[in-house]
């Protein structure tokens, strides 16, 4: 009797059938996992493309004029200290330490007590290939005062100090834009200047001796015009006790940045105005200060350079930047259109092979490469635009024979649309983009939840014959 209940007794399925969810869940994870690979290859892509662009556009720069700097003026004044050296001499046949003394030259190094740069800067795209950079060019008025250096805080006498070797430098990092000898009015005086800042950390730029006789009084005013081409971006170091720079151009889309923003600024279309001004105390070294060494600050470079501002004349659309941007949601994409190719399987009684999920995902992935090729050509949003039409349309064609209904299809379609159109939202809204995407991932996350609340899943595998 057991052996003829046994006989009539239903067949189990096999482990495989009652554990198919899992293990269909298992696959698609694979699936995912192994299409990350072709969005590997894709942003390796873009990242050779934006190798080969920063290299044009250093090629443009190398041969117009590089990032300027300016930096500068800086007074030197040499001056003679007195040190005692110990030195053993033979006297009445016995060996003595003798005190003798002896002179060294020391160096003090003043700023500005006043600064003021004006300029307007003419800017320029240039293009090579598919390729273009900004550049400008343009002349700035320096301007400003010296107060005459004091020494009394290294006890240095008057008839010590070398007057005569004083110079004033002013460090500019490129001066290719220069055509003419270039001349600094100081005091009543006009002094050519020569090449070379005299500084070791910054060799480039231009320096003038004073004479000497620089202070005819307890000041000395000085100005210069000097003409430059540059690209990319302009900076400037606050050396004075005051500083004040004015700056317009009409380049519409500019980036202030560095340690001070402008307390005054006009953008429009046409181009922008800005005004930035600064004191002594909010820089992080002093106003003068010696050294032993020509040529060396008295202060750390890295200390001016943590003060520098200034303005980038860039382009706002950076389309490499916005791809790869994207490209970081990939995963996410494949994640969401496979979770909605499972819940047809489950909700349908439909079977999708793996293959066709692996299709899906390369189509997802070759929205990614439509984009970049695009974006090198035509305006971002229009690149978006057609490899987004473009995706969705594959998709949406495959999906109404993959899951055996038009209407199956259109939702599909409608999905992808949702998701395209939001990732562009994100990308656009870049100060909130973690905001929205995580209010979009709890929007999927609760759909998904809602549509598959009634689902029994052990009952489902035990059903499968």
């Amino acid at each position: 009797m057991n052996s003829a209940a046994m006989m009539t007794q239903p067949p189990q399925p096999g482990f495989f059938k009652r554990h198919g969810t899992v293990i269909r869940m298992i696959t698609i994870c694979v699936m995912v996992m192994f299409l990350m690979i072709p969005l590997a290859m894709i942003e390796s892509v873009l990242k050779e493309r934006m190798y080969r662009r920063n290299g044009v556009v250093g090629e443009i720069s190398s041969t117009w004029g590089a990032e300027q700097t300016i930096n500068g003026p800086v007074l030197m004044v040499p001056y003679i200290t007195w040190i005692t050296v110990i030195k053993e001499k033979t006297v009445n046949g016995k060996e003595e330490k003798i005190p003798e003394l002896q002179s060294r030259i020391a160096y003090a190094y003043f700023l500005p007590a006043s600064l003021k740069i004006s300029g307007i800067l003419d800017p320029n795209v240039l293009h090579r290939g598919i390729y273009e950079a900004v550049v400008y060019s343009g002349t700035l008025h320096l301007s400003g005062s010296f107060t005459k250096p004091v020494f009394d805080e290294w006890g240095v006498k008057p008839e010590d100090v070398i007057w005569k070797d004083a110079t004033v430098s002013f460090m500019i990092t490129d001066l290719r834009g220069t055509k003419d000898v270039i001349s600094l009015k100081w005091g009543d005086k006009s002094i050519p200047l020569a090449t070379g800042s005299k500084i070791k950390e910054n060799p480039s730029g231009l320096h003038a001796r004073l004479g000497a006789s620089p202070f005819d009084g307890d000041s000395s005013n000085f100005e210069l015009a000097v003409a430059l081409n540059g690209s990319g971006s302009i900076n400037f170091a606050p050396l004075g006790g005051c500083t004040e720079v004015k700056l317009s151009s009409s380049w519409p889309d500019p980036s202030f940045r560095g340690s001070f923003l402008p307390v005054e600024r006009k953008i429009s279309t046409e181009g922008f105005e800005a005004i930035w001004q600064m004191s002594c105390y909010g820089r992080a070294y002093p106003q003068q200060g010696a050294v032993t060494v020509s040529g060396s600050l008295p202060f750390s470079t890295d200390a001016v350079k943590a003060s520098l501002f200034g303005v980038s004349l860039i382009s706002v659309v950076d389309s490499y930047r916005y791809v790869e941007r994207s490209i970081k949601y990939g995963a996410l994409f494949i994640v969401l259109a496979f979770t909605a190719f499972f819940l047809f399987e489950i909700l349908s009684q439909l079977r999708i092979h793996p293959f066709q999920y692996t299709l899906v995902g390369v189509a997802l992935s070759m929205f990614y490469l439509t984009l970049l090729s695009l974006s090198e050509f035509i305006n971002f949003g229009l690149a978006y635009l057609a490899g987004a039409v473009a995706a969705i349309g594959l998709i949406t064609f495959y999906s109404a024979y993959v899951l055996k209904s038009f209407r199956r299809a259109s939702v599909m379609a409608v999905g992808l649309t949702a998701i395209y159109g939001f990732l562009y939202v994100i990308l656009r809204q870049q100060d909130y983009s973690l905001l929205f995407g995580t209010v979009g991932l709890f929007i999927v996350l609760a759909v998904v939840m809602y549509v598959t609340r009634h689902i029994d899943w052990y009952a489902r595998d035990e059903r499968v014959k």
